[in-house]
């Protein structure tokens, strides 16, 4: 970050210094009190099960040179300056778009129901072959993990890409206004949260917000494969919106389209691009077809800012996946794993699956845990799941949760034998049930939401393969 007076800070949140410490500059922004650096703005949030009033002295013990609070009735620790605001998360909302001003770097925003992540890693990987280039880390796409983020802009960054995530209507347009875009891609339209919105359409109306002050200057990049968003743009160049509209996808109106797809395994995929009159051949040494949307997406933004084909095509090469993200590794007996534990909708599972389906192998295994926040979508979800596992030749599954049992009777009445599918209702049963179970030259993936934190199933095989 760099360094701002503790003066402008609270200018720019809106609030007021009700003391002056011993330093004047702040050189960072942090929320958590346990990793605080000296000399961090240190903002004490609230949410439902926290408060960050409580943390203050610890915040200050480690060198926090100022304390953005909005409860003066907590003790105040001496020596640090304190900015007193009406609520918190607006100030540091306000203040991270009040900084991002003072740069001119464009701003690239990634939303969709699924691939915002890894999407945001490859345009970030394209774009880095010409421009200094900040992007998210982690999974900072919300309205705190956003603003944080910007606080790492330096005066070198030409362009931020940013991935912005949503659960319900106002989210969007509130990061939007935090860091407004230049260019938007929206990755797609499934289900991810409609248990909260109700349907797909209002979950296009969410992610939509992107767009609402977009201007002659603006570009939005999107899905044109997705049903959605295909029938949106429709409507969007029927009403004549300012700015432009780029499409991919596999349909003969996407001006970035794939074709001659191949898929290659564990070792990725290749496909020919037929964009600006021409054709491009296109490597990525991820797996998976929904990978292929997500490299046009990058494509299309990387032409956008001027990037030549070449360093396009070489910018895509060097993306390596995410933690979590079909990540594939092996461990001893010739076992391969496919972690793809992050996070799971119904859309993600199935491109996860069809990894799976194109690998080498004795068996194929599929650990999967519930998809969360599906609401009364739930039980078909599930089991729409369930039958592509049964269609995509997986020897054995496991089902992990509650929901979870729905694919397993998806998988049975697409055909699967009821002899091959275990449930269990925790990921200790399914710990055990690998350490028994394993052989060698077996495949196995590993899904589910986030809250059903599959990547302890991960760790086991990966820190407990000594056991197998």
């Amino acid at each position: 970050m760099k360094p701002i007076s503790i003066r402008e800070a609270a200018d720019a949140a809106g609030g007021r210094i009700l003391r002056q410490g011993q330093k004047l500059e702040i050189s960072g922004v942090s929320t958590d009190s346990r990793t605080i650096k000296p000399g961090d703005l240190f903002a004490a949030l609230e949410g439902e099960k926290y408060d960050g009033h409580d943390f203050l002295a610890d915040a200050a013990q480690k060198g926090a040179a100022a304390l953005l609070i909005s409860n003066t009735d907590k003790p105040l620790p001496e020596n640090v300056g304190i900015i007193v605001v009406d609520d918190t998360l607006t100030a540091l909302q306000d203040l991270a778009a009040w900084y991002l001003k003072k740069f001119s770097a464009d701003v690239v925003a990634i939303t969709g129901s699924t691939g915002k992540t890894t999407t945001k890693d490859m345009i970030a990987s394209v774009l880095s072959r010409k421009f200094n280039v900040l992007k998210t880390q982690g999974n900072y796409n919300n309205e705190i993990g956003l603003p944080l983020t910007l606080f790492n802009l330096e005066p070198g960054h030409e362009v931020a890409v940013l991935e912005m995530g949503m659960s319900g209507f106002g989210e969007i347009r509130r990061l939007a206004a935090i860091a407004p875009p230049k260019i938007a891609i929206i990755t797609n339209i499934g289900i991810s949260h409609i248990e909260k919105l109700g349907s797909r359409e209002n979950i296009w109306k969410a992610k939509s917000e992107i767009l609402e002050n977009f201007n002659n200057d603006c570009i939005a990049i999107m899905n044109d494969d997705n049903d959605l968003l295909h029938n949106a743009v429709k409507l969007m160049k029927k009403d004549k919106v300012p700015y432009r509209i780029i499409l991919f996808g596999t349909s003969p109106d996407a001006e970035y389209r794939a074709g001659d797809i191949q898929q290659l395994g564990e070792e990725g995929i290749a496909y020919n691009l037929y964009a600006e009159g021409q054709i491009f051949p296109i490597r990525l040494n991820a797996p998976g077809i929904h990978n292929v949307y997500n490299s046009l997406a990058a494509i299309a933004a990387g032409r956008a800012f001027g990037i030549d084909m070449q360093d396009i095509q070489a910018g895509l090469l060097d993306f390596v996946s995410g933690s979590m993200r079909l990540n594939i590794f092996s461990i001893q007996q010739n076992i391969k794993v496919i972690d793809d534990a992050y996070n799971a909708s119904p859309d993600s599972v199935n491109a996860a699956l069809n990894v799976l389906k194109g690998m080498d192998g004795t068996r194929k295994i599929a650990i999967l845990g519930d998809m969360l926040e599906l609401g009364e979508y739930s039980a078909s979800a599930h089991r729409q799941v369930g039958k592509t596992v049964a269609e995509s030749g997986v020897n054995i599954l496991v089902t992990k949760g509650r929901d979870s049992c729905w694919i397993g009777e998806g998988a049975i009445q697409a055909g699967m034998n009821e002899q091959s599918i275990i449930h269990f209702e925790n990921n200790q049963g399914v710990i055990q049930w690998l350490s028994t179970n394993l052989q060698q030259g077996d495949r196995i993936l590993i899904k589910g939401s986030r809250g059903m934190h599959m990547e302890e199933v991960v760790s086991y095989l990966k820190d407990g393969d000594d056991q197998i």
